[in-house]
């Protein structure tokens, strides 16, 4: 990692690794495909740190079954709904600097109200995704 320029999250993700140290993984159009396919390897007991922007409601919902995740609103407002064993839950985030729990093991997406810039802090292993029943 180059110590001397400041880094973009926009243009990469950070892997807090278990030894406490952190490996910068540059975003590309083959990022996603090979984070999918474990091509970046496993993420066991490892976080990923990463800055997405969202227009438009999320297509499907996700589920990080092995360990936590914070979502922190940076810009714009988004509605979180979690489902929890006792119903689904919204979490409202209006204000810079908001965030959302999202405890392992529990399905999630994001309804975008105002486009929305947030920061994951993500445990990565084993992310299951599923598409919502109304996406095309």
């Amino acid at each position: 990692m180059n110590m001397k320029q400041p880094r973009q999250l926009a243009n990469h993700c950070l892997r807090l690794r278990p030894d406490a140290g952190i490996e910068e993984l540059a975003i590309d159009e083959t990022f996603w495909p090979r984070l999918m396919a474990g091509q970046l390897g496993d993420f066991h007991n490892e976080y990923l740190v990463s800055l997405y922007e969202f227009s438009e409601n999320w297509p499907s919902s996700e589920i990080h079954p092995l360990g936590d995740e914070v979502v922190i609103l940076l810009e714009g407002a988004a509605v979180f709904q979690l489902e929890l064993k006792e119903g689904m839950h919204a979490v409202e985030l209006s204000q810079p600097g908001a965030y959302v729990f999202v405890p392992k093991g529990t399905w999630h997406t994001a309804k975008i109200q105002q486009h929305a810039k947030m920061l994951f802090i993500t445990a990565g292993e084993d992310t299951q995704h599923r598409p919502h029943s109304d996406s095309p």
